[in-house]
């Protein structure tokens, strides 16, 4: 691979797996199940709606694992956002709910941030803590009964509405996608997190306050899941505590697809779009293949370990 690096200069191979592999397996699935609607505008379509709660929860994951964190809570965030937001609405107005949904993930956000950052302690075992934390909390907010979201207007915004013919849940993606690029890529903020990642002590002496990055990250993420959540509920027209309970190996499973390393210092939101849109498409093939959800669960296993293992090797090469 190294030789191949020098005989064509500029291009990065394992930067490049990413768009290979989208292609391979579009190719695949479209040659296998052609009789079987894959190719259709409306799978298509249906690919990139269901994969948009993931698509932004991926971004927001992508800010953490850049700073050398990581948040393995955004799951039970969504679940919490939501029903917040729908027991709101039921007796307020819809600003009322939104504002819920995404502030309880922004907060949940910064108390796992003020533990890692100012508390010290590994953000791995903070966020698997408040996982369980918070699905609980979710679990006992309604009985583990769903709330239903009867609000035309937010479900117009956050499901099934339109602009210009243009599906809502596209433009959430699309406004996601461009605005966390534009932070990650050309704002200080975004030199900042990777410098952290990179190498916390270089950046500290550099001048770089790490503690506060790091508690920027993680409450991004929590921001993220927020969403995540309000994307759910509208597109459902309902909340329920299992709500984001199976996106976490989905989700990590996009962002290091996608190009973002484990230990920090790399990544890209754009590799995460694809990852999250990579994974939407095996899902969809996979049943479409009739196969069982175990071995749904492989194939994606497999493919974070694939991911992995192409992260590791590029950081101890």
């Amino acid at each position: 691979m190294d030789r191949m690096k020098t005989a064509i200069p500029g291009l990065d191979l394992q930067q490049m797996v990413i768009y290979v592999g989208f292609l391979a397996i579009f190719v695949f699935f479209a040659l296998t199940l052609h009789d079987d609607g894959f190719l259709t505008q409306r799978n298509l379509t249906n690919i990139v709606l269901q994969t948009a709660p993931v698509t932004i929860m991926a971004i927001g994951l992508v800010f953490a694992l850049s700073a050398g964190e990581i948040d393995l809570s955004f799951g039970s965030i969504v679940a919490v956002s939501a029903l917040s937001a729908a027991v709101v609405m039921q007796s307020m107005p819809m600003f009322v709910g939104i504002a819920a949904g995404l502030g309880v993930g922004i907060a949940i956000g910064a108390f796992n941030g003020l533990l890692v950052a100012y508390l010290k302690l590994p953000s791995f075992l903070v966020t698997l803590a408040t996982m369980g934390l918070f699905a609980g909390i979710a679990r006992s907010m309604t009985d583990l009964r769903s709330i239903p979201v009867i609000n035309d207007s937010f479900t117009a915004i956050f499901g099934s509405g339109k602009l210009f013919s243009i599906p809502s849940l596209v433009i959430w993606t699309v406004l996601g996608v461009a605005l966390g690029h534009i932070i990650y890529r050309h704002t200080r903020f975004g030199a900042h997190v990777l410098a952290t990642g990179d190498s916390p002590r270089a950046a500290q002496v550099s001048g770089i306050k790490v503690p506060r990055i790091r508690l920027y990250v993680l409450t991004i993420c929590g921001g993220c899941a927020g969403l995540a959540g309000l994307l759910y509920a509208g597109r459902l027209q309902a909340a329920k505590y299992t709500l984001g309970e199976s996106d976490l190996m989905t989700v990590i499973a996009a962002v290091i697809v996608g190009g973002t390393a484990l230990n920090g210092g790399k990544g890209s939101v754009i590799g995460a779009l694809l990852g999250s849109l990579l994974m939407g498409m095996l899902n969809n093939g996979l049943i479409l293949m009739n196969l069982k959800v175990s071995d749904q669960m492989i194939v994606r296993g497999l493919i974070i370990l694939i991911a992995v293992a192409i992260s590791l090797r590029d950081v101890n090469r």
